[in-house]
């Protein structure tokens, strides 16, 4: 389904399936078990990019090694809500990134706004965002 969801935008590119190993190792690094619907999508693309080239959904290296930036930042700790709560999956290009609330549990898609530590939902899910992701331009095609 989601290499067929990619096929249907010009432009977006899908990398090769993520390792199930890698999957793993996500979830013991962040303590937090992945959507189901990203665990799906990275064993058939181990992220995607769109016609300008940003990584709506990011690799596993990727996932890992922002999540544990934004986490592990003591200068975060006074100027953000907490971030651990949260799994951030992709970018918009102008500095939001894209997350599922873990805790509690939620596959729904929010957008934590760089500028005002703001954190909105903008999707249901996995796939209605990646559909808005592929189809509107601009960074912030979310905010329409």
């Amino acid at each position: 389904m989601w290499l067929e969801l990619i096929a249907e935008h010009d432009g977006a590119e899908a990398a090769p399936p993520a390792d199930p190993s890698r999957l793993e190792r996500v979830e013991e690094v962040l303590g937090q078990a992945l959507p189901g619907p990203l665990r799906d999508f990275l064993l058939q693309a181990n992220g995607v990019s769109d016609e300008d080239g940003t990584d709506v959904i990011w690799g596993v290296d990727q996932i890992i090694e922002t999540n544990l930036a934004f986490r592990g930042e003591p200068s975060y700790r006074s100027l953000y809500m907490p971030f651990e709560p949260l799994m951030f999956f992709g970018e918009s290009g102008g500095g939001d990134q894209f997350a599922f609330v873990r805790t509690p549990s939620r596959d729904d898609v929010f957008v934590w706004d760089h500028e005002t530590d703001s954190r909105l939902w903008i999707s249901p899910g996995l796939e209605s965002f990646l559909r808005n992701a592929l189809t509107n331009t601009g960074e912030d095609w979310y905010r329409s």
